[in-house]
């Protein structure tokens, strides 16, 4: 369940909760021990905020296609370095927390969200990236 007290949120420099629409990455990272998710929001992915090791992290963007927006999102599974079955472990627990994924964005850039409140009627696409199939 989302928890919004457990959400921390971070700008990055060139970005707040107006600009900019284009070009804007989202990167939410969590802690296993406390349950806090960790936000960033800017022009580029918070990669100082990826653990290598883990790779839980779920990344977002908001791009232009056929003249409409939509949200973008990439869940990283496997690149060979995690076994098929692990992998598989991966891709459920992501699919299972897309939705609260997608809250915690859309929740910690609320304030963009309800200045240009036409974007929550966009489409909602996650690309899982895996060497399986």
């Amino acid at each position: 369940m989302f928890n919004p007290s457990k959400l921390k949120v971070k700008f990055s420099p060139f970005t707040n909760e107006l600009m900019p629409i284009g070009c804007r990455k989202y990167t939410l990272t969590h802690s296993d021990k406390t349950g806090e998710l960790f936000l960033s929001i800017g022009s580029d992915y918070n990669m100082a905020a990826i653990d290598k090791y883990t790779r839980d992290e779920f990344l977002a963007e908001i791009i232009s296609q056929n003249n409409k927006y939509i949200l973008l999102g990439t869940v990283y599974v496997s690149g060979g370095e995690f076994d098929e079955q692990t992998a598989e472990k991966r891709f459920m627990i992501f699919q299972r927390e897309a939705k609260l994924a997608i809250t915690a964005v859309i929740y910690g850039d609320r304030q963009f969200f309800t200045h240009y409140a036409h974007l929550l009627d966009s489409s909602i696409i996650i690309k899982f990236k895996s060497t399986f199939p």
